[in-house]
C-alpha cells in the first residue's frame, strides 16, 4: 500500500520533558491506527506532528506526493460566523454533494438523527454547543475525504448510537486501500471496532501493536510477562482485562488476530473479574432488602427555549422500578432522554411531579455527577489531604484499604498524591472525585459518565476497583466497553419516558434505535438544505405507491449487497497484508480489489436512483 507519512528519528521536548524521543514510524494506505496512552503522554503532540501543524526539534517528517491531510482536534477551527453548510461543504453546489451516497450517509449520521437532534445547515456555528460543533467538524472532514484523516477523541460528545455510526462509517464507507485513519481514543469498543493497528505512547516512545484493543492487551501482557519489567500488580490487571475480553461476547474475540492457545494459557488460572456470590452477600448484609424503590414516578421539564410546540417534555412517565442489593446496571439512551435526571431521582436530588420514592434506611448514596466544581473548595489542598478529608480507611469488599492505597489504585502514585488540587488536569480531578466518593463507603453508587477525561489505564484501574466493590451500582455511559465490563444488566431510555430492560445489552438498544429510524420516514435534504424527516415531503404525483414500494425493496437489496461487498473487501485487504512479500499474489488481489470498487460504484448508482424514486 502507498506510504503517506513517515517519521524518522523525530524528537520533541517541552521544557525539560521529552514528549517524543527518536520516534520512527509510518502511515500507509489502508492503515487504521488507534493511539493509546496516559493523559499528557504525548498522543495529541504526535498527531500534530503527523498533521504538520507542529515541527519537531529534530528528525525528519516526510509526506508522499500530493497527500492530503484532514484533522479534527479537541478544539475545532470552524469559521464561527459562517453557517454549517459553508463550514461542511464550502462552495460546493448542493446537487453535487447531495447526490453522493457517502456524503448523504454523513449528513444523516452526524447532522441528522444520530448523535443528537438534527442540525440546521443554515444555522451559524457560533450559536452551537460544543457537542454540535464537534459533529460539524467531523462531518466537514468526512465530506472532504482526505488521504489521511487524523482524529483526536472523535467520540467525545457522541452517544452510543453516534459512536457505533462513526465506527461503521470509518470501516465500511471511508476506508480505502489508498487512504488512512489515525485516531486517538480512550473508547476501547471503538478502538476494537476501527483499528487494525495500535500505537502506545509512553515516556516519549511509540510502541506499535497489531490489531485493536483486545490484541493490544494480549501482546502487552505477553511482552511484559516475558521481559519482567513491570510490577506484578500491573500484570495482574492486564491478565484480568484479558480474561474479561476472552469471556466477553464472541464478537469481541473474532476480530483481533492473536493466537487463541496463547490467550487461553495466559488466563488459565485467572479467576472471573468478580466473585458475584461473595459480593452479593456483602451487598445484602450492608443494604438489607430495600435499596431505592420508584412507584409511578413522573418528571417533566419545560421545553427548550425556541421549541416550536412549547409546553413541557416528559422525561419519566409513571416509572416503577425496584433496585435490588448488589445489582449492577448500565443505563443507555439518546441525549436528552433523561438519564442524568433518572440518577438524580434515585439519589433523591430531583423532586417528582407525581409518584413516590422510597429509600432503605441503611442506604448510603455516592453520586458522581458530570460537574467537577465541587472540588474548588479544596484547590489549595494536596490530593491525599482531600482524600483523607473523607476517611482514612475504607472497606472494599473483604479488604480494608488506606486512603493512600485507594488513591494509588486510581492512578495517584506516591508523588502525585502530594500535588495541589488546583494543579490537577480535568482527568485527574475526575479521578479525585471518584476516590473521594469511594472513601465515603457508599452502598449505592451512581456514576454519570465516569469515563469523561479518563485514559485507558485509569479506566482499567477503575474497573478493578469496582470489581471488588459490594453494593448496588448504576452507570450512565456511552462507553460500551465499560458498560459490558462492570455491569450485569443494561436498561434504556428511548425518549418516551419509560425505562426499558435490554436482555440483549447495548446491541439490542442499537437494534431498537435502528427499527425506530426505519419505521420513520428517511431523512431528506429540505429545500433549504437542512436535514429533516420527510414527513413534510411527498413523492411526485407521477410516482405511484407501488413504484415507491418497489424502490424501497431495491434499496434494501442493494444495501445488503454493499454490506457483503464490504466484507469481501476486508478479506482481500487481509489477504494482501499476509501476502505482502508475494508480488504476483498482491497484483492478483489488487485486480480483485478494483473489481470490488467498480461493482460498488454500480450498486451505489442503483441505490441513488431508487432513493430518488422514494423521495
Amino acid at each position: 500500500m502507498p506510504s503517506r507519512i513517515n517519521l524518522e528519528r523525530v524528537s520533541l521536548t517541552f521544557g525539560l520533558d521529552p514528549v517524543l524521543h527518536e520516534v520512527s514510524l509510518g502511515v500507509s494506505g489502508g492503515d487504521r491506527v488507534g493511539i493509546v496512552g496516559r493523559n499528557g503522554g504525548g498522543k495529541s503532540t504526535l498527531l500534530s506532528v503527523l498533521a504538520g501543524s507542529r515541527e519537531p526539534d529534530s528528525g525528519r517528517v516526510s509526506r508522499t506526493g500530493s497527500t492530503t491531510i484532514g484533522s479534527v482536534s479537541q478544539t475545532d477551527d470552524l469559521v464561527a460566523g459562517a453557517s454549517v453548510r459553508t463550514n461542511v461543504f464550502g462552495d460546493r453546489a448542493e446537487h453535487d454533494w447531495a447526490g453522493d451516497p457517502a456524503i448523504r450517509d454523513v449528513v444523516t449520521g452526524l447532522l441528522g438523527r444520530v448523535g443528537g437532534g438534527a442540525v440546521d445547515l443554515d444555522a451559524p456555528v457560533s450559536s452551537m454547543s460544543g457537542g454540535e460543533r464537534r459533529r460539524v467538524a467531523l462531518a466537514r472532514e468526512l465530506v472532504r475525504a482526505p488521504d489521511v484523516l487524523l482524529l483526536d477523541e472523535p467520540t467525545n460528545h457522541l452517544d452510543v448510537e453516534g459512536v457505533a455510526w462513526l465506527a461503521d462509517h470509518l470501516v465500511t464507507r471511508y476506508a480505502r486501500p489508498d487512504n488512512a485513519v489515525v485516531v486517538i481514543t480512550h473508547d476501547r469498543w471503538f478502538l476494537d471496532a476501527v483499528a487494525t493497528r495500535t500505537w502506545e505512547v509512553v515516556s516519549g516512545t511509540v510502541t506499535p501493536f497489531e490489531g485493536g484493543y483486545a490484541a493490544y492487551v494480549l501482546a502487552k501482557a505477553e511482552r511484559e510477562r516475558m521481559a519482567a519489567v513491570v510490577a506484578e500488580r500491573r500484570n495482574n490487571l492486564l491478565r484480568k482485562e484479558l480474561a474479561w475480553l476472552r469471556r466477553g461476547p464472541p464478537a469481541r474475540t473474532s476480530k483481533p488476530k492473536f493466537r487463541i492457545d496463547a490467550a487461553n494459557a495466559l488466563i488459565a488460572d485467572e479467576p472471573p473479574p468478580r466473585n458475584d456470590v461473595e459480593l452479593l452477600g456483602f451487598a445484602t448484609a450492608r443494604l438489607g432488602k430495600d435499596v431505592v424503590d420508584l412507584h409511578d414516578a413522573s418528571v417533566t421539564v419545560p421545553m427548550e427555549v425556541g421549541a416550536e410546540d412549547g409546553g413541557e417534555r416528559v422525561l419519566l412517565d409513571r416509572v416503577t422500578w425496584q433496585l435490588a442489593p448488589g445489582e449492577r446496571i448500565g443505563i443507555v439512551g439518546v441525549n436528552g432522554a433523561g438519564k442524568s435526571t433518572l440518577l438524580r431521582v434515585i439519589a433523591g436530588e430531583q423532586p417528582l411531579d407525581s409518584g413516590k420514592r422510597k429509600q432503605g434506611v441503611t442506604v448510603v448514596i455516592g453520586h458522581l455527577t458530570q460537574d467537577v466544581s465541587d472540588l474548588d473548595r479544596f484547590r489549595d489542598w494536596r490530593v491525599i489531604e482531600a482524600v483523607e478529608d473523607v476517611r482514612s480507611y475504607v472497606r472494599l469488599g473483604p479488604k480494608e484499604l488506606s486512603a493512600s492505597q485507594v488513591a494509588q489504585r486510581l492512578g495517584f502514585t506516591g508523588p502525585a498524591q502530594q500535588t495541589r488540587v488546583r494543579d490537577l488536569s480535568g482527568g485527574e480531578r475526575r479521578r479525585l472525585q471518584l476516590t473521594r466518593i469511594l472513601m465515603a463507603e457508599p452502598n449505592l453508587l451512581l456514576l454519570d459518565e465516569p469515563t469523561n477525561d479518563l485514559d485507558i489505564e485509569t479506566l482499567t484501574s477503575l474497573e478493578d476497583v469496582l470489581d471488588g466493590w459490594a453494593g448496588t451500582l448504576l452507570v450512565v455511559s456511552h462507553d460500551r466497553y465499560l458498560l459490558e465490563r462492570v455491569c450485569d444488566r443494561q436498561v434504556a431510555l428511548l425518549g418516551d419516558g419509560k425505562v426499558r430492560d435490554l436482555p440483549g445489552g447495548v446491541e439490542e438498544y442499537l437494534r431498537l434505535r435502528q427499527q425506530a429510524a426505519d419505521a420513520a420516514d428517511p431523512v431528506t435534504i429540505a429545500a433549504g438544505g437542512s436535514p429533516r424527516g420527510s414527513a413534510a415531503h411527498t413523492p411526485s404525483a407521477a410516482v405511484s405507491a407501488a413504484e415507491v414500494r418497489e424502490a424501497r425493496k431495491v434499496m434494501a437489496r442493494v444495501e445488503k449487497q454493499l454490506s457483503r461487498l464490504s466484507e469481501r473487501e476486508t478479506r482481500v485487504h487481509d489477504a494482501m497484508a499476509e501476502a505482502a512479500a508475494d508480488h504476483a499474489r498482491v497484483l492478483e488481489l489488487n485486480r480483485e480489489l478494483r473489481e470490488i470498487v467498480d461493482e460498488r460504484e454500480v450498486l451505489e448508482l442503483e441505490w441513488l436512483e431508487a432513493a430518488e424514486t422514494v423521495g
